[in-house]
């Protein structure tokens, strides 16, 4: 029997941007798990950390992959907002999390996470002032896309040489 996991897709949104290079995976799993176990006590707690982890940190961009079991995912996403600041070895960083997707598999999330970042620069595409801006924007929307990943391909019969 396996498991069955749920990932959240969620946004860090920072007080101040100075503050992203502090933040580590094991800075956002002690804050999530710590809120958890406050607002949902201990059962709460117990059941979100046997599935509980950080799978993708960006902190640059303040994208934030969580994954957790599938029958507790609620007590995690319920939990979320509840998050002001994270505490990285003393000082506070006042902060938001904003879940962006729930999901079944990381796939899933990353394809949102594309069209997401798509409709963000197509609203910086809007607001741009100089023909520099707008043609590096255009760069970026023409090159979201998942790269790593090809797609399979039909099979396709070798002619026959007469």
């Amino acid at each position: 029997m396996r498991f069955k996991h749920r990932y959240l897709l969620c946004e860090l949104l920072l007080e101040d941007p100075r503050w992203k290079q502090h933040i580590s995976q094991g800075t956002v799993l002690y804050n999530v798990k710590e809120t958890v176990a406050r607002l949902h006590g201990d059962f709460g707690a117990a059941a979100c950390s046997l599935g509980l982890s950080v799978k993708y940190l960006n902190a640059y961009t303040g994208i934030i992959l969580l994954r957790c079991r599938k029958d507790v995912y609620h007590l995690l996403w319920s939990s979320l907002p509840f998050i002001t600041s994270l505490e990285n070895r003393g000082p506070r960083y006042a902060c938001f999390i904003n879940t962006l997707h729930v999901g079944g598999t990381i796939r899933i999330c990353q394809k949102f996470l594309i069209r997401y970042n798509r409709k963000q620069l197509m609203l910086l595409l809007k607001n741009c002032t100089n023909p520099e801006e707008k043609e590096a924007i255009q760069k970026s929307i023409a090159s979201c896309s998942l790269q790593d990943v090809e797609e399979p391909k039909e099979f396709l019969p070798e002619e026959e040489e007469d």
